[in-house]
């Protein structure tokens, strides 16, 4: 059995989504002043790195973190490959190997080289509109990307609206297309419009 970590790590000098809180780590008490244990606190905006969409991101008075469904994101996923794609409307992932039936699909794309800088860049391919209706249509529960946002804004209310869980931040680059089992668990953050996420791929 092998394990994937697909997770991007938290760290400050990460690509944060632009007007997104950025990353804070300091030690509150440390042993080397006298504390009897080091204790750290982390400041953090709930859409840094890897994490999952909730529907309140996007639709005011919808679910929080906590009403993120965890069978929608534990189970067998596929990762398609969609790195030769400049757009990802419904055209596009028409012409992509997304097998039948698929519940969850992670799109491998030209962003995944983009976690080779450390700031962050706006040109990342994101579904659009169109995109996000197919991703309806086609019943799948959980779509991840390998960047910072799964679409514009008429993508993510659309999914949201459809109870369809986006996953965004995830590190594909040594991960090669196929079926997986997807293990992807978000904090448990009450009322909160994203939990940050910790994602395994298990081949």
């Amino acid at each position: 059995m092998a394990i994937h970590d697909i997770s991007v790590p938290i760290r400050a000098d990460m690509p944060i989504y632009e007007g997104n809180p950025g990353v804070e780590l300091e030690r509150a008490s440390a042993i080397a002043d006298g504390d009897p244990a080091n204790v750290s606190q982390l400041i953090f905006g709930v859409h840094t790195g890897t994490h999952v969409d909730a529907p309140l991101h996007f639709i005011d008075g919808a679910p929080g973190a906590e009403g993120i469904p965890l069978d929608a994101l534990v189970g067998p996923a596929v990762v398609v490959d969609a790195t030769g794609m400049d757009r990802l409307g419904e055209a596009e992932l028409q012409g992509l190997e997304i097998p039948e039936g698929a519940e969850r699909v992670l799109l491998k794309t030209r962003n995944s080289e983009l976690w080779n800088r450390n700031d962050f860049t706006r040109d990342f391919l994101r579904l659009d509109g169109s995109g996000a209706r197919f991703v309806v249509a086609r019943g799948i529960r959980t779509i991840g990307i390998d960047y910072l946002s799964i679409g514009d804004r008429e993508a993510h209310r659309e999914l949201l609206g459809a109870g369809v869980v986006p996953v965004e931040g995830l590190d594909l680059r040594k991960v090669e297309p196929g079926e997986y089992t997807f293990v992807c668990l978000p904090l448990d953050v009450v009322g909160s419009d994203g939990g940050p996420a910790r994602a395994i791929l298990i081949d």
